[in-house]
């Protein structure tokens, strides 16, 4: 089985989309850090206060499958799902 990584940036288009991220990131990370298979999870703002840069691996698909069904329809998942994403996922 091959590691499964996803990089990329989450794009907010608003103040307030901006802060339904800071508002829900925390719990997300705790739980995604806590999920079978997680091996780094890492979401940071950049020089742009509406844009952060997204880093994940997972161990395997399996494990990368779970996280986006738990996500789907999670507190993260609900109150971010209007926010633009610009990923690439390897190895999925």
């Amino acid at each position: 089985m091959s590691p499964v990584r996803l990089t990329g940036q989450l794009v907010c288009g608003t103040a307030e989309q901006r802060r339904a991220v800071e508002e829900n990131l925390p719990l997300h990370t705790r739980l995604t850090r806590a999920e079978p298979g997680c091996v780094s999870f890492e979401v940071t703002q950049t020089h742009d206060p509406l844009v952060w840069q997204v880093d994940e691996l997972f161990s395997d698909a399996e494990s990368f499958a779970a996280h986006q069904r738990r996500v789907a329809d999670s507190a993260w998942g609900r109150a971010t799902a209007g926010i633009e994403r610009h990923y690439e996922v390897e190895g999925a």
